[in-house]
């Protein structure tokens, strides 16, 4: 079982969007997957089909004190996900306090699902940021896809904020009729190490997917961002698997 993170150097990167499109194309080379969402935000539900006023994930049964488990469901045969769930802020900041409190219990829910040889990819959608309990996720992770979009901004925050290490970089949101995307991809591939040999397009089918409520390989098959992490998915199983090992 190989587990990966996903987290945007920032905000609005396409991160939740992205992961949901792998756990399809994993699901899709026939991988049996589980999307956990680790943000309070709990939009990578709604890329599954799941009503909004669903209030259904881990951190509320846990609040409810029930088991973690009850908070997960089926999308389809090889694809299972786990929201986050709908708490209020002082819900959030007691849940926050408990996680920085006993660092150890996510490590030991993935002991659980491993041992239980259900699946072979565990996907992590880490919210952005660097503070502890972050940094506590990201650890959870064999392998961390740091997704990055080719603007000034994600330019500056590069080399002025911590990045977790070690780990692959992926672009997305690329667009090349931008001279500006161009000349940084370019920076990029020539000193950016950890750089994926691969760039996710910036497309439309990408945005429509979360208001068709599915994944974008579901939704826009042929579609070239689909397309694109589908390539995402090969490139994963050829060396993630390996890292994990």
């Amino acid at each position: 079982m190989s587990v990966i993170a996903l987290q945007g150097v920032r905000g609005g990167t396409g991160t939740t969007s992205l992961l949901a499109a792998l756990a399809w194309a994993l699901q899709e080379l026939g991988e049996p997957v589980l999307a956990i969402d680790f943000s309070p935000d709990n939009l990578l539900c709604l890329h599954f089909n799941t009503p909004f006023e669903q209030t259904r994930g881990w951190a509320r049964a846990e609040s409810d004190g029930a088991h973690w488990q009850q908070g997960a469901m089926r999308y389809c045969k090889n694809l299972d996900f786990l929201p986050f769930g709908r708490l209020n802020l002082a819900e959030q900041l007691n849940l926050q306090q408990q996680c920085l409190e006993n660092p150890g219990r996510w490590r030991d829910f993935l002991k659980q699902i491993k041992a239980s040889k259900q699946y072979r990819w565990i996907l992590l959608d880490i919210p952005a940021g660097n503070n502890p309990l972050q940094q506590q996720q990201l650890a959870l992770a064999d392998s961390i896809l740091l997704v990055i979009n080719p603007d000034a901004n994600c330019h500056a925050r590069l080399h002025q904020q911590s990045l977790p290490t070690p780990c692959h970089f992926l672009i997305n949101y690329y667009s090349a009729a931008s001279q500006l995307q161009e000349d940084l991809h370019q920076w990029w591939l020539q000193t950016l190490g950890g750089l994926l040999p691969l760039i996710v397009h910036r497309d439309e089918a990408l945005a429509e997917a979360l208001a068709a409520k599915q994944p974008l390989g579901e939704y826009r098959p042929e579609s070239l961002a689909a397309e694109e992490v589908l390539t995402l998915a090969n490139w994963c199983l050829i060396h993630l698997q390996e890292e994990a090992v």
